[in-house]
């Protein structure tokens, strides 16, 4: 099958001349210099930047929030309808130790909701697409897959993803409510929400920091994959009435806690 999503089309064709700029630094050594939270920034989170976004407004008027411009007042951000929320290279910690776990993310917003995204794992050579109402798909090498969440059934071990980066103490009381046998499965980067989206996990709690660019694409694909991307309260993990996690409805771009699960 193909693509027929054209607009889709357009941002999978921009992530993935994000990952070359990505790829040509990847494969040498590399420049890592210190943002203000002295995280990690690498050279190729800013080449992609600059990519996505001139692409970006070659083909739309829409406004862009991203990783690395995100100093876009809230005065002027609430009154955004529609907009581009961007994360150049998500899972700089995993670039650093070049194990191919991260991503190229770029997510539609409109009214606070991921309506579509695409997540582009350059070194994996494989993308994520996720349109609302329309369905999700992997693509690797011009073939498109459609994918699903899979629902846990009664006697299956439960496949919980958890971070390469940053192990979690509290996903023990979520696993301990669980029926059944568990078994976590490590992943870097926005990768982690789509394991649950093409339904190779059933559940990704995080219990950690994240900002709204980390989560909008991943958040798309896995809805539209049939996944809910919820609230998450770490005294009560699985609540059935979990509120959807939103996006640009207040001044901070930190997600609570969330829950993904199919």
């Amino acid at each position: 099958m193909a693509l027929s999503d054209p607009l889709a089309q357009q941002v999978l064709r921009i992530t993935k001349l994000a990952g070359d700029k990505i790829m040509a630094i990847y494969e040498k050594d590399f420049t890592i210099y210190e943002k203000q939270d002295t995280s990690p920034l690498t050279e190729a989170d800013l080449a992609a930047h600059h990519v996505i976004v001139d692409e970006l407004k070659a083909i739309s008027d829409l406004p862009i929030l991203s990783e690395e411009s995100a100093d876009i007042p809230w005065e002027e951000r609430q009154s955004w309808q529609q907009y581009w929320l961007v994360d150049p290279l998500d899972g700089t910690k995993e670039f650093i130790k070049k194990n191919g776990e991260f991503t190229v993310n770029i997510a539609l917003i409109d009214g606070g909701k991921p309506v579509m995204g695409v997540v582009y794992a350059p070194a994996l050579n494989k993308a994520y697409i996720g349109i609302e109402g329309r369905g999700a798909w992997t693509e690797q090498d011009g073939e498109f897959t459609a994918i699903s969440a899979r629902v846990h059934s009664q006697g299956d071990t439960w496949k919980i993803v958890d971070s390469r980066s940053h192990q979690s103490p509290e996903i023990k009381n979520l696993m301990a409510q669980l029926d059944g046998e568990t078994e976590l499965v490590a992943m870097g980067s926005s990768l982690k929400l789509c394991l649950v989206a093409e339904g190779e996990a059933h559940l990704y709690p995080r219990l950690g920091p994240t900002s709204e660019w980390d989560t909008g694409a991943a958040h798309a694909v896995a809805t539209a994959a049939g996944a809910k991307v919820t609230v998450l309260d770490p005294e009560n993990p699985l609540d059935p009435d979990a509120e959807a996690l939103t996006y640009n409805q207040k001044e901070s771009v930190l997600n609570p806690f969330f829950l993904v699960s199919a």
